[in-house]
């Protein structure tokens, strides 16, 4: 039995070894089956240099050199010159029964705006006549005064007394006139519906009244009309604070207008503000326009300052400058039939179709004067 036990046990034990030699050549079968591959260098190509067959085909244009003084471009806004807002006002309350000018309108010098019927013209009237008649009175007893006082029949005390009251009775009509002027009535025709005229000529630009409203007193009370010479402008801009070495009190500046793009006013700067914005870090700039109709209220424009000193920068032809995705680029040729995309940052449009380079290219260069056909052709 002892033999049996020992002839299994060690026939399991050859087994054994032979089960973890296999084991162990199929773990390095494994291992050199999953090594990974070697390492390949790829070279990225340049993308901006391109290679055409036939560059004699692309006309070349030089950079050139120009003296310009820096612009700074801002935006303003049209409004109306304070100093030239005249307010339309009744200093007598009542109702308003007939307008006859509206919001926009241009008006002449005493031309009629609206009616009022007002009940402190009635009464102004009213004492007006009473102090007629008692004048009249206090007259006529002052001159039977001196006529009895000649013949003895009263004393003197009675005639300064009588003169006096004659005096203060003149006093009162001249007051009861001038409050009647003041009012706006006119003392010849007495009536008490009072007619608002234009103080000046211009135009309409509020109103705050409509047909049949109230008009109160002066106290918290809005101005019935507000009339503006339109004659001169204000144009108001935002200027940053890097920028303010760029405006100076009494220079001029260009104005240009979105609906007259070959139009160029000229504005001149009358008020730098003194307190700067301290949200966006802007001050005010107010610049003085002359209109001749074509500024309306609320218009956008845009102002251009110019710097003190001149500047050298470069041109080319606008047709060499490639606008591609938000960046401007041009094709500057190399040795072996190859060009160089270059990314420039183009500046202002100016005259004879050339375009202002602010960096990215120097005087002297050459680009390929037509960049869009050259790009075109390239992608074919």
């Amino acid at each position: 039995m002892n033999r049996i036990i020992i002839a299994v046990l060690a026939a399991l034990s050859i087994a054994a070894c032979l089960a973890l030699s296999a084991c162990g050549s199929k773990v390095q079968a494994d291992a050199k089956s999953e090594a990974p591959p070697a390492a390949v260098v790829e070279h990225e190509q340049d993308v901006n240099l391109v290679k055409v067959a036939d560059p004699s085909k692309f006309t070349l244009a030089t950079a050139l050199e120009t003296d310009r003084t820096p612009e700074l471009n801002v935006t303003g806004t049209v409004t109306a010159d304070i100093s030239r807002n005249i307010p339309v006002i009744s200093l007598a309350s009542g109702r308003i029964v007939e307008i006859d000018a509206r919001l926009g309108d241009t008006v002449t010098k005493g031309q009629l705006l609206l009616k009022v019927l007002s009940q402190d013209i009635a009464q102004a009237f009213s004492d007006y006549r009473q102090a007629v008649a008692d004048e009249t009175l206090s007259k006529a007893q002052f001159e039977r005064a001196k006529v009895l006082y000649e013949k003895g029949a009263i004393a003197q005390k009675d005639l300064e007394v009588a003169e006096d009251t004659d005096i203060k009775a003149k006093v009162t009509v001249e007051t009861a006139v001038e409050h009647l002027r003041v009012l706006g009535a006119d003392i010849d025709h007495p009536s008490s519906v009072i007619e608002i005229h234009a103080p000046v000529s211009g135009v309409i630009t509020d109103q705050q009244v409509t047909a049949a409203a109230g008009v109160k007193t002066l106290d918290n009370s809005p101005n019935l009309f507000t009339i503006s010479d339109l004659s001169h402008v204000w144009i108001v801009c935002d200027v940053y604070e890097n920028d303010l070495d760029f405006v100076r009190d009494g220079e001029f500046s260009d104005i240009h207008l979105n609906a007259y793009p070959n139009q160029v006013l000229k504005g001149r700067i009358s008020n730098i503000g003194p307190v700067l914005d301290p949200n966006i870090r802007t001050a005010k700039v107010r610049l003085e326009v002359e209109n001749s109709g074509k500024l309306r209220l609320g218009m956008f424009v845009t102002a251009t300052f110019h710097g003190m000193k001149k500047e050298v920068h470069t041109t080319v032809p606008a047709t060499a400058v490639l606008h591609l995705h938000d960046r401007d680029w041009v094709y500057v040729p190399e040795q072996g039939g190859e060009f160089r995309r270059v990314e420039v940052v183009g500046g202002n449009m100016l005259a004879d179709k050339q375009q202002e380079i602010q960096s990215g290219l120097t005087p002297g260069q050459q680009v390929v004067l037509n960049a869009l056909v050259f790009q075109n052709t390239v992608e074919q």
